[in-house]
């Protein structure tokens, strides 16, 4: 080699983001370090490693931001995707995220995992999906996973965050299971222990997403202690399933928790036109 083409060889390499030179060189399977300390049992790198993987096999037809269509319903998470881009990316990136809703069955699980995969899949994010809904985890049944560890293991047996950790090669997708189901979490949930892997979790991976799927608001106190510690919530509402007052008082809750909005869920929208309705 020349030496002109030794002095650009040089020169590119120094272009080069010191993240970039780290993700070329370090073997898949190597813990990648930050000049930031881990806390105690934390990662104490990124999730590079994590992601260059095969994608798992999906079956569930719910998750229809998964498969490479352009179906109307995965037009309209990408809306939502954008819609959260909007409103969380400002002076301070927001980046923990909350999903919830008044009472069961309305979506939120759904819906969290659709809005990961969206943003996952676009090109500048890297997704994170924390399963904090320990009275009736789900995350990892809707992907087809059978994790044997997850965040329950981090909390009680202080097990290591990145043992935890679950590839799916779904874009940057990156998921964090219960592990398993807890029925009275909230201690568990209110712990210094949650809040530490949290602030972790922010500062760690400061430009990336993380996502935490919780209970219903209105019958647990789970979605309100885990808010408090959050940079924001997203409220899944589905139509026809809880009642107006339920629902006001659900909100109530968050209203000093950074409210990002309303997903209005399995909403039925007649129109006539030419003597037609449309569903």
């Amino acid at each position: 080699m020349s030496r002109i083409e030794e002095a650009l060889r040089k020169a590119a390499s120094r272009r080069e983001s010191p993240l970039d030179q780290e993700a070329e060189h370090a073997p898949a399977s190597e813990e990648i370090n930050n000049q930031k300390p881990a806390a105690p049992g934390l990662p104490a790198g990124r999730f590079d490693s994590l992601l260059n993987v095969d994608p798992i096999k999906i079956d569930n037809l719910m998750l229809a931001t998964s498969r490479d269509e352009k179906t109307e319903v995965v037009e309209e998470y990408n809306k939502l995707r954008s819609a959260v881009i909007a409103l969380t990316k400002g002076e301070e990136f927001s980046n923990t995220l909350m999903v919830t809703s008044t009472v069961s069955e309305e979506g939120k699980s759904m819906t969290a995992l659709n809005l990961a995969i969206s943003l996952a899949k676009e090109h500048d994010h890297t997704v994170l999906l924390v399963d904090t809904d320990l009275r009736r985890p789900s995350i990892h049944r809707f992907l087809g996973l059978k994790p044997e560890v997850g965040l329950v293991h981090c909390l009680r047996d202080n097990l290591p965050i990145e043992k935890a950790l679950i590839k799916t090669g779904i874009g940057k997708l990156v998921v964090l299971p219960a592990g398993e189901s807890v029925r009275d979490p909230v201690d568990m949930l209110s712990s210094n222990r949650l809040k530490e892997i949290i602030r972790e979790l922010k500062e760690r991976y400061a430009e990336r997403y993380v996502i935490f799927d919780t209970p219903p608001a209105l019958p647990f106190a789970d979605a309100g202690v885990l808010a408090a510690n959050m940079d924001a919530t997203l409220f899944v509402v589905r139509e026809g399933r809880a009642q107006r007052e339920e629902l006001l008082k659900a909100l109530a809750e968050f209203k000093d928790h950074n409210l990002l909005g309303v997903i209005y869920n399995d909403a039925r929208t007649f129109f006539k036109k030419h003597d037609y309705y449309y569903y």
